[in-house]
């Protein structure tokens, strides 16, 4: 499996942006798809998952409630829907496929395909 990330800028606080994440080659082999995200001298960190075949979805707490995540099985593109952005979020983005299921869906250890991240700029 290979994942892409799209969709990142610059917005201003309170605003929205939407990540797209194209999944390509065995995409049948994804569980979980992941979202992460890395500040500058931070680790990365989870900010939510999605079941690829039931679509359930799981948050970290700090953006329940704003942001949304879905995916589209037949065009294989997961999605990261956020809104009431604010400068805090501003790191770099990943998306992520856990292919094995040998871990928590919301633990970054257990995913194993990752795609090249995206800018999010949230500017106050």
């Amino acid at each position: 499996v290979q994942l892409q990330a799209s969709g990142g800028g610059l917005v201003q606080a309170g605003g929205s942006l939407r990540l797209s994440c194209a999944a390509s080659g065995r995409t049948n082999s994804m569980i979980v798809m992941g979202w992460f995200r890395q500040a500058p001298g931070k680790e990365r960190e989870i900010v939510g998952a999605i079941t690829w075949s039931g679509g359930s979805a799981y948050y970290a707490d700090s953006v329940k409630g704003r942001f949304t995540i879905s995916r589209d099985k037949v065009k294989s593109t997961g999605t990261l829907q956020m809104k009431s952005l604010k400068p805090d979020d501003t790191a770099v983005y990943y998306c992520a496929a856990d292919t094995d299921l040998e871990g928590a869906v919301m633990s970054l250890s257990s995913y194993d395909i990752w795609g090249q991240g995206t800018q999010v700029t949230v500017s106050s």
